[in-house]
């Protein structure tokens, strides 16, 4: 068997949102702002949840965990792609590229199945409330939790097995803000068409079968209530409302690439944008502003720690400190 000398890629280049030198001071702030949003928005939602007690239920639990990987799923390309708003040379490593793979479908794969056990919460909730703290006990919320991040693990690992071992003798420009797979194994020396069929059937699998369950479990809680009292239809619209929202949000770029791998780089690369920073950033804002009880614990962790006058005598104190 002839056997075909590679010249190995070392690095890849990334394109970016722009070609444009002149947008990119803008859309480093832009992106810069968003970025600082999502991890005050998340962390503020995460230390809500854990310092007050009436917080301290299954439901609370999974919504802090979500708001935890959405800081994740922000974190693992953002900083870079900040960076390079400010570099000439937009260039990763091979060993970062694979990197940024691993991590993507990690968080992506870990968030879809937590979004299916918050769907599940929702469920027990409304349809067996009576057994709701029985089988939503905290053992069961923390293997709900680990469940997530091993089928993310599973699931980034056989992404990553169809990756690792293709050869890259060169193109080697990424038209996007980070390693995105099917990107990537476009780049490779050999025909990866049947690799292409199999991270699009491997994705696709997790991403319609989780959208899936979750649009049962909705549907079979919209029909539960659907003949009681109007106050608890009312109730449970609006819980459902936010949950929905979040899903299609997320569910629907990723769907759009990996199921439907025939779009456009343009598009992709605005769907990424998408899931990668807007969902982080807005599932805070739909689940604090259509929550009474998150928008209590905020305003009394608010006025635990910024009391009135405080922050002004503690700017008073700084400027004394300096003038001294």
């Amino acid at each position: 068997m002839n056997k075909t000398n590679y010249s190995r890629v070392t690095e890849f280049v990334l394109l970016g949102l722009s070609s444009s030198k002149e947008l990119q001071p803008f859309l480093f702030l832009i992106f810069s702002l968003l970025y600082l949003a999502i991890l005050l928005g998340n962390f503020l939602i995460i230390l809500t949840v854990s310092s007050d007690s009436r917080l301290h239920t299954p439901m609370y639990f999974l919504l802090a965990n979500l708001s935890f990987i959405d800081i994740c799923v922000a974190s693992f390309a953002t900083p870079k792609m900040l960076a390079d708003f400010l570099s000439e040379r937009k260039t990763i490593s091979f060993e970062a590229c694979l990197a940024q793979i691993f991590f993507v479908h990690l968080f992506t794969g870990g968030e879809m199945v937590l979004l299916v056990s918050m769907a599940y919460d929702r469920y027990v909730a409304i349809c067996k409330p009576l057994h709701y703290m029985t089988i939503m006990s905290r053992r069961v919320c923390i293997i709900l939790v680990i469940i997530s991040w091993c089928v993310g693990f599973i699931h980034t690992t056989s992404q990553l097995a169809f990756t690792v071992n293709l050869p890259f003798c060169g193109p080697n420009q990424v038209d996007s803000f980070f390693c995105d797979l099917p990107l990537v194994t476009k780049l490779a020396c050999i025909d990866t068409y049947i690799v292409s069929l199999l991270i699009v059937a491997d994705s696709g699998f997790l991403s319609m079968s989780s959208f899936l369950l979750l649009v049962i479990s909705y549907t079979v809680i919209l029909i539960t209530v659907r003949n009681r009292s109007s106050a608890s239809m009312a109730k449970a619209r609006s819980t459902l409302t936010a949950h929905i929202t979040v899903v299609i949000l997320f569910f629907g770029p990723c769907i759009f690439i990996y199921v439907w791998p025939f779009s456009s780089y343009s598009v992709d690369k605005v769907l990424a944008v998408f899931y990668t920073i807007f969902t982080p950033i807005l599932n805070p804002v739909i689940y604090t502003l259509r929550n009474k009880e998150v928008k209590a614990a905020m305003s009394k962790l608010r006025s635990r720690y910024l009391k009135p006058g405080q922050v002004s005598a503690l700017i008073r104190n700084v400027l004394f400190l300096e003038t001294k």
